[in-house]
């Protein structure tokens, strides 16, 4: 699987998480201790105690994960929105555990024991967290990349490294073939040398990878003198693969089929095939069968709401081309593209019914969508599919957007999880990297990966 989805898991967020565990286990421990004094020691010594204290440290983590506390590398340094999202976690995980002892009496670790150990998790972790904020800015950088060329790719590459300082990768600097423009400012730093400059810039900054976007480099680098500093042992990187590694996203711009072609993934094997349809199949059956209630109360309020059917028929685009037809719950008038034709849904939207609204929101109006799945027109995970009328456009206006047809659109992906809804050219071009990404390294893990991302943006993020 590509770095660029496993950026979570650094040596920072890996040492963050792992001691973070250690630490909810040792505040179970300690809860136990205090409320049930030297008689602890025994329970803990016969065993059983430790299964049950890593459960709860468990679903503590998920809970601090779906509160943004593993996701944003900024709440650490600040204590007050970490006090208010630590307090989210540990309420919804005394609700999950009050649920599962009610159901599992044998799980409880000792009457008492979680009340305490929820302060002791408090102290520990608020204050685990302000430590790991200020060691973490106070470490070396494990990477130091310097950038050939100004093209916006690596700009953007330049953007999305900076905003993420929990990778601790710095841009040293950029390279211009321009003599005239060493200086110049670009997103700081700016310009610090030319061509000739990279193995003295290289030595004296302990670069370890300088990048170059090769579409830029033809007919304006020297590759020439790139290859003997490469076989001076200069490490060189393509521009599109530092991209992908570092933001989850292929660059479409001055993408170059070769590249497509020579790279590593686009590997879909029988048995991956398999395991996905068979995937498909079972979650989209049994929540199928959950949702036929909701579904039913629903399509009553959108029936009582305006006029017209209440799951409606839209033509999409499939894997392959193949035309499909996809089901929704209605959101919108009957009539909404009587005059119009087929546009893009825009932020309050007028044709959007009240209950359409809060459908669309809730992502609930989907839900039929599990019979396209059940059916083989879709995958629960996969590029979203469009109408014919914007997939003709699309096509046209932008370079590989026809490559995102290769897999089964899905009902979730990683353009819906990673980028918010766009309604716009520009919007579909962003969201092809996503899609592109996907395609390339398609596998079970990322699915469920997405699925859990897709899980908790509804939760949190219910509308994004």
């Amino acid at each position: 699987m590509a770095k660029g989805l496993l950026q979570p898991v650094t040596w920072r967020s890996g040492t963050l998480v792992l001691l973070e565990s250690s630490l909810i286990v040792t505040a179970v421990i300690a809860g136990m201790y205090v409320v049930l004094g030297p008689d602890a020691w025994g329970l803990v010594a016969r065993g059983g105690v430790l299964p049950k204290a890593l459960l709860i440290a468990y679903i503590c983590q998920l809970c601090l994960y779906y509160t943004d506390l593993y996701d944003d590398p900024k709440v650490g340094g600040d204590g007050r929105e970490l006090l208010v999202r630590l307090m989210h976690a540990l309420g919804a995980t005394a609700l999950i555990l009050s649920a599962l002892y009610f159901w599992f009496p044998t799980l409880i670790i000792g009457r008492g024991v979680f009340a305490v150990a929820a302060v002791l998790v408090t102290a520990f972790v608020v204050g685990w967290r302000v430590t790991f904020a200020w060691f973490t800015k106070r470490i070396g950088p494990r990477e130091r990349l310097l950038l050939v060329g100004r093209s916006p790719a690596g700009l953007d590459l330049a953007r999305e490294l900076f905003k993420r300082s929990d990778l601790g990768i710095e841009i040293v600097g950029f390279i211009d073939p321009d003599p005239a423009r060493v200086g110049e400012p670009v997103i700081n730093p700016g310009v610090i040398g030319t061509i000739e400059d990279i193995p003295a810039i290289v030595r004296a900054r302990h670069v370890d990878r300088v990048v170059v976007d090769l579409a830029e480099a033809r007919g304006k680098l020297p590759m020439g003198k790139l290859l003997d500093m490469r076989l001076a042992g200069v490490a060189f990187e393509h521009l599109t693969s530092v991209y992908e590694e570092y933001t989850g996203k292929i660059a479409v711009e001055n993408l170059r089929p070769s590249w497509l072609v020579f790279s590593s993934g686009f590997r879909k094997t029988r048995g991956m095939t398999a395991v996905k349809r068979a995937l498909d199949v079972t979650v989209s059956g049994v929540g199928l069968v959950c949702a036929l209630p909701v579904l039913l109360v629903f399509a009553i309020f959108v029936k009582l709401g305006s006029k017209g059917p209440a799951i409606y028929q839209q033509q999409r685009v499939g894997q392959y081309g193949h035309v499909f037809k996809v089901y929704k719950i209605r959101t919108m008038r009957q009539d909404a593209e009587a005059s119009t034709g087929a546009v893009w849904a825009r932020p309050g939207d007028a044709r959007v019914t009240c209950i359409g609204r809060f459908l669309r929101k809730t992502r609930l109006d989907e839900l039929p969508q599990l019979w396209n799945v059940i059916v083989g027109n879709m995958s629960l995970v996969g590029p979203r599919p469009e109408r014919p009328e914007f997939v003709s456009e699309l096509t046209v206006q932008i370079p590989f957007y026809g490559q995102r047809h290769v897999v089964k659109p899905g009902l979730s992906g990683w353009a819906q999880v990673r980028y918010p809804y766009g309604a716009s050219v520009e919007d579909a071009m962003e969201k092809l990297q996503y899609d592109l990404f996907y395609v390339k390294n398609m596998s079970i893990a990322l699915d469920l990966f997405i699925i859990f991302e897709t899980l908790k943006t509804i939760i949190l993020r219910p509308g994004s």
